[in-house]
């Protein structure tokens, strides 16, 4: 009796895991490409791992809570390695369909990678796209960092207004007394041309050129 119950329980299940079936998604991994001489080899244990991902993605699902592993069903398996798979109505005798399905594995799709060591491209479901992976949070808080950089442009910014505001005090303390020493150093040096050292000439109480003086002046006695 139990045999009989065994073998109509398979044949139902061969019925409606079936490659083009209705609600059925076929399955391809590259483990040698994903994974090198590190692949692993596909084995019953991958296959029950494989239907507790699923199981556990349909269950997220609202209204899916009651999957089992045991509702999902896998058939077509190769070698190389490719399946078929489908999600059987825990009340009644049909598969799920394949929107839900689709739905819970884009939802949990990085999960499943992760649990295999692989990605979208090494684990393809050919029937459902692609999703990218959640964004991860950053360590920090991004208002945190735009915080610390406002912050450091404020504090540039005041220390260049404190060294522009030093500077033009300086140059406003420069006196005349500054002045006058800085013409009394121009006036006392000695000029030099054709090589003859040359006295510099006296602007403010004049200067007596003596190529001009008479000879009786020259002879007169002070």
């Amino acid at each position: 009796m139990l045999w009989l119950l065994f073998f109509l329980v398979s044949a139902i299940h061969a019925e409606l895991c079936q490659p083009d079936a209705e609600n059925a998604f076929k399955v391809r991994l590259s483990l040698r490409t994903a994974l090198g001489d590190k692949a692993y080899t596909w084995d019953t244990n991958e296959e029950y791992l494989f239907k507790a991902m699923v199981a556990f993605s349909m269950r997220r699902v609202p209204n899916r809570e009651a999957t089992e592993i045991s509702h999902v069903l896998l058939c077509n398996v190769t070698q190389r390695v490719s399946f078929w798979f489908v999600v059987t109505d825990p009340s009644r005798n049909h598969t799920l369909p394949a929107v839900e399905v689709q739905s819970a594995i884009r939802m949990n799709r990085n999960r499943i990678n992760n649990a295999f060591f692989l990605n979208d491209q090494t684990l393809e479901f050919l029937r459902i796209p692609a999703t990218l992976a959640p964004p991860t949070d950053p360590s920090v808080p991004v208002w945190i960092i735009i915080f610390g950089v406002m912050f450091c442009i404020i504090i540039v910014a005041t220390m260049l207004l404190i060294l522009s505001g030093i500077r033009q005090h300086r140059r406003k303390n420069k006196g005349p007394s500054e002045m006058e020493d800085t013409e009394d150093k121009w006036e006392n040096t000695v000029k030099i041309e054709n090589g003859i050292p040359c006295d510099p000439l006296d602007m403010k109480g004049g200067h007596v050129n003596d190529a001009f003086v008479t000879e009786d002046e020259r002879l007169t006695p002070l």
